[in-house]
């Protein structure tokens, strides 16, 4: 329900409109027995997160405990202002198609542009489009890309890289007889082995796809692998499903890659099933990649007048262009999920993005320090940096980790996503992920619930 707030003059318009001279003699019809005369119960003022989380819980307790959630593994819970909601209920926007038109289009046309700076700006890298489904057809994209820039056919992907756009990129690439995609594991530490990937670096390799931040948490050296790819004529891909991640990490273009795709959703909506999701892309600024480049660009530009405005600058499908010239079959730009990921960027602004990001790190470390001190319970991988994602492992006393998520989902807690799920050699580690919408209590609550069981 929307509260709509009434000025002073607006109640006294109303109030001559109905002919009463005071709200107490509009309602003087109720007998005084009837009223309320005492001062109202109201708690003090909270601050909007604050607060939705106190009505979730108010709402959740007709139907028992609420699930304290801890899973991630690229889909994350962050806080979503009802602003962001509100806005893209405009019919503008809401039932908005592609702005083929820029004369009746310049409002959308100005949300993609904006859109595509803040992605820009996140990545690194000077170029980038109008979103493509998701991450991980954001992914495939992108060794597509490779291969037609360098002329290559095979891929190097890390296991630092979301398993499921791990996936979407072996689909892409599917159908020749050679060995297209290459997987090599993850170092010691969780971050790609920058020497093993080197090694697997030859002449028919167009590009190397790492996970920044790894799926498993860690944070890997890109200016090494980067150095290690141009060596060898080979791109440098990272794939960034955690954007929060780099408002304090080092962006992936400023340490080198050529290519940074990524998800978009942990700032655009919550992960509802896992879906839907807004596909982010960028790349150098060069005319070969330009040339290459997937989905569609919007640009600012000046009309008759001189004065500013916005057009399709680039769209390589193959509805508007020659099918042989086609860069992709990307028929959306996603543009709904795009624009809320504007929205709240823009309602965040520099510090509130690092802000958001610091509390999502500070508490990350506060758990994981707390949890390496329970009995049976170790670090997955050697120690490393890491944003808000971390994994752990346990003793064969405790267990595998399906059968620890199974006892803490008895006291209403999803501990985090079991690794064996995708690497059958880590069935006892599970990945837990934290944001700023845990607090201290949330993250004691796992840790008792581990104790105890």
């Amino acid at each position: 329900m929307r509260y709509l707030p009434h000025t002073p003059e607006e109640v006294r318009s109303m109030l001559d409109t109905a002919g009463r001279g005071s709200i107490d003699e509009l309602f003087a019809t109720i007998p005084a027995s009837a009223r309320y005369s005492e001062a109202l119960d109201v708690p003090a003022p909270m601050g909007e997160s604050q607060l939705m989380r106190h009505l979730r819980e108010i709402g959740q307790s007709n139907r028992g405990a609420s699930m304290l959630s801890f899973l991630g593994a690229g889909m994350y819970a962050h806080h979503i202002p009802p602003a962001v909601d509100q806005l893209l209920l405009r019919s503008e926007f809401y039932t908005a198609y592609t702005p083929y038109q820029p004369e009746v289009a310049q409002g959308t046309l100005l949300a993609i542009w904006e859109f595509q700076t803040m992605v820009s700006e996140l990545f690194g890298l000077p170029l980038a489009n109008a979103s493509l489904y998701d991450g991980a057809s954001a992914a495939a994209e992108a060794a597509l890309m490779a291969q037609r820039l360098t002329g290559r056919s095979k891929v190097v992907v890390c296991q630092t890289v979301h398993p499921q756009y791990r996936a979407t990129i072996q689909s892409y690439l599917s159908g020749s007889p050679e060995e297209l995609v290459v997987d090599v594991p993850f170092g010691a530490s969780g971050a790609a082995d920058v020497a093993t990937l080197t090694q697997r670096i030859d002449d028919n390799v167009a590009a190397v796809v790492v996970g920044y931040p790894s799926f498993v948490g860690p944070l890997s050296d890109l200016r090494a692998l980067s150095q290690a790819c141009s060596a060898r004529g080979a791109l440098l891909i990272a794939a960034v499903a955690e954007p929060y991640a780099l408002a304090l990490a080092e962006a992936p273009g400023a340490l080198g890659a050529d290519i940074v795709v990524g998800e978009g959703q942990a700032l655009a909506c919550p992960p509802q099933y896992g879906g839907p999701g807004v596909g982010l892309f960028a790349c150098k600024d060069d005319r070969k990649f330009l040339q290459q480049l997937p989905g569609r660009v919007c640009g600012e530009t000046v009309d008759s007048q001189g004065k500013r405005g916005f057009v399709l600058t680039l769209s390589t499908r193959e509805q508007h262009i020659r099918r042989e010239r086609a860069t992709s079959n990307v028929c959306t730009n996603q543009g709904l999920i795009a624009l809320a990921f504007a929205i709240r960027m823009s309602l965040l602004g520099r510090s509130g993005f690092q802000e958001v990001a610091r509390q999502c790190m500070a508490k990350a470390r506060y758990l994981r320090s707390a949890l390496l001190t329970l009995p049976g319970v170790s670090a997955a991988f050697a120690d490393a940096p890491f944003f808000n994602e971390f994994a752990i492992r346990f003793a064969p006393s405790r267990g595998t980790a399906a059968q620890v998520l199974a006892r803490l989902e008895q006291a209403g807690i999803i501990g985090g996503y079991d690794l064996g799920r995708s690497e059958r050699t880590l069935e006892d580690c599970l990945l837990v992920a934290v944001t700023e919408e845990h607090t201290k209590a949330d993250l004691d609550r796992l840790l008792a619930a581990l104790t105890s069981s």
